[in-house]
């Protein structure tokens, strides 16, 4: 899948090391289905793995950091070595970016909040140096379906964000990171296909830009997709996203 300027982007798969994730196939609990796994979405083209221990669907319960480390710590140890695919976390908690790079070194973070959940977020990227995607989202998993107002347009709301975070980020010394709009985070379903429409308008800011769009609930309406369910991703492609998160 290409975009009009022949651009090809990087996909990223999902691994969720939970029992609860909105998407049951894209469960790995144990090594077993953890290989599985693995193997299904290299097979597929995946050059990022993005494993997940806490889920983050709208209504999730919340996962104490110790259960979130006890689902993520044996995933790290089967394939910090595996030199196929880059590694890339799925946290918002300041205290499993340590332990991962303690564990297993060098890796993306992918976080939901922005650095907003957790004040030593940003400072503990920097240190480690590690690259960082940036997602925008509003409120919690059990709350965020109700945070869905945007008086002047979810696009110029998600761009004033991210104008915001492009300063938080270089007074914390980030210097290498990604955008995420949030699909599915805080958002109508009308609003996401009007942002998925404008993605190329974040492309301003001079990063790549990833989009989460596999499987959402917004992509389902037949209202807006037509019944198809791969649109999502082809104009996510034409509006130049770098790098698509697939299941």
């Amino acid at each position: 899948m290409e975009s009009v300027s022949g651009n090809k982007p990087l996909l990223m798969g999902i691994v969720n090391l939970t029992p609860d994730s909105f998407y049951a196939p894209s469960r790995a609990q144990g090594a077993e289905a953890l290989s599985a796994r693995i193997e299904d979405l290299l097979a597929r083209g995946c050059t990022i793995l993005d494993f997940g221990a806490v889920s983050t669907r709208p209504g999730a319960a919340y996962v104490p950091e110790e259960e979130e480390w006890k689902r993520l710590e044996p995933c790290l140890l089967a394939v910090r070595d595996d030199k196929r695919f880059s590694i890339s976390i799925d946290t918002y908690r300041n205290g499993i970016v340590q332990r991962a790079y303690d564990l297993a070194g060098n890796f993306i973070v992918n976080d939901i909040s922005a650095g907003e959940d957790d004040p030593g977020m940003l400072s503990t990227v920097a240190h480690l140096q590690l690259r960082y995607v940036a997602m925008h989202k509003r409120g919690t998993p059990g709350n965020m379906d109700n945070l869905t107002d945007y008086p002047r347009g979810v696009t110029s709301a998600v761009l004033e964000y991210f104008e915001v975070f492009e300063t938080r980020a270089a007074e914390n010394g980030i210097e290498d990171w990604i955008l995420d709009p949030g699909f599915g985070f805080a958002k109508t379903v009308a609003q996401n296909w009007e942002l998925l429409s404008n993605l190329s308008s974040f492309k301003r800011f001079g990063r790549p830009v990833l989009a989460g769009v596999a499987d959402k609930r917004f992509t389902k309406d037949p209202l807006f997709n037509g019944g198809d369910p791969q649109k999502a991703e082809r104009l996510a492609v034409i509006g130049g996203a770098d790098i698509l998160r697939i299941h």
